[in-house]
């Protein structure tokens, strides 16, 4: 997959070799991890809240047939992997939305399947770096309101929302995106009645629920001190993100179809958000997309917020249209 030069051109190397500007928390928690290599003002991370691993990462998901599957709501969204030569997977937002990563290798290939509920970021990654496998776990840090994952190998810090290393020995590196999506799980089961979906974790979590209610109508992100989106954008309304830009759920919603630059995107109603009512199921509808290039071939993207992308692609392109 050609790497977005744009990213490139921000993966700059800050040496500093004064290490008093970083929290003593930081250094106990990620005791491997080099913070004079980093790209990123530190001033710009802090916590979210929970510590290391806080929010636990799924290292080894367990499946369980389409058929099996009775507990997940026609509506409820979930990320869907479909490599070619291997069974369908779909990973269902519920659990995503209380372990935000899971580890998992599918024909031979390990992957990252990730998703920010304060971003509304949702990616599969391929996890090899250098050709290496490397797991990833929730660091408890946000930047920009976006999680910071970090690798268990050699505790760098990653931006979940970019997939580029900003602290330690790999700052400036990009994982490779992968294609994958949300869909509601009626249209992932219609289209692969022999697919595997990920099976509930053995965790005592209110599955189903959405512990943030209401999020993705308010007025401001939770934890966030940047700059509104351009254009009168809501910063929480919800973008098509391909490379570095941007379609906005409203212009795809109203034509249905949009044809740009090489990238054929879709809408179709009959989704729920996972971050509007208490139970997931019964969100407000905001429809599937689509991305698929000019021979209908799936995209890498991802859908997150007005302001997420604004703050994490500070030179990308809004598609505004007409």
């Amino acid at each position: 997959m050609i790497r977005p030069a744009a990213l490139i051109l921000t993966s700059i190397l800050v040496a500093v070799p004064v290490m008093a500007d970083i929290p003593a928390q930081w250094r106990a928690e990620f005791p491997k991890a080099d913070f004079d290599t980093r790209s990123v003002d530190l001033a710009e991370i802090i916590s979210g809240g929970p510590p290391r691993d806080g929010i636990p990462a799924i290292w080894e998901p367990a499946f369980i047939p389409v058929s099996d599957e009775a507990r997940i709501h026609d509506r409820e969204p979930v990320m869907t992997y479909e490599p070619q030569g291997e069974a369908a997977r779909a990973y269902p937002i519920r659990y995503l939305m209380w372990h935000e990563i899971v580890n998992d290798v599918v024909g031979g290939k390990p992957i990252a399947v990730t998703f920010c509920p304060l971003c509304n970021s949702a990616m599969i990654f391929d996890a090899r770096i250098d050709d290496v496998r490397h797991t990833f776990g929730v660091s408890g840090k946000l930047r920009h309101s976006d999680m910071v994952m970090y690798d268990r190998e050699t505790e760098s810090w990653w931006q979940q929302a970019t997939g580029e290393g900003i602290v330690g020995q790999h700052t400036g590196q990009l994982l490779t995106m992968l294609p994958g999506w949300m869909e509601s799980w009626a249209e992932f089961a219609g289209r692969n009645p022999e697919g595997l979906v990920m099976d509930e974790p053995e965790w005592r979590r209110s599955y189903g629920s959405n512990p943030y209610v209401g999020y993705d109508s308010a007025v401001r992100p939770f934890l966030y001190q940047g700059e509104d989106p351009p254009h009168g954008i809501s910063p929480l309304a919800r973008v098509v993100r391909v490379d570095n830009r941007a379609w906005t759920f409203e212009r795809l919603r109203q034509e249905g179809e949009i044809r740009e630059s090489g990238v054929v995107l879709s809408w179709t109603p009959g989704q729920a958000s996972a971050l509007d009512s208490r139970d997931i199921a019964q969100g407000r509808d905001v429809g599937t997309v689509r991305v698929r290039d000019e021979h209908g071939r799936d995209l890498p993207h991802d859908i997150p917020f007005a302001f997420a992308f604004h703050a994490l692609f500070p030179g990308g392109e809004w598609m505004l249209g007409n």
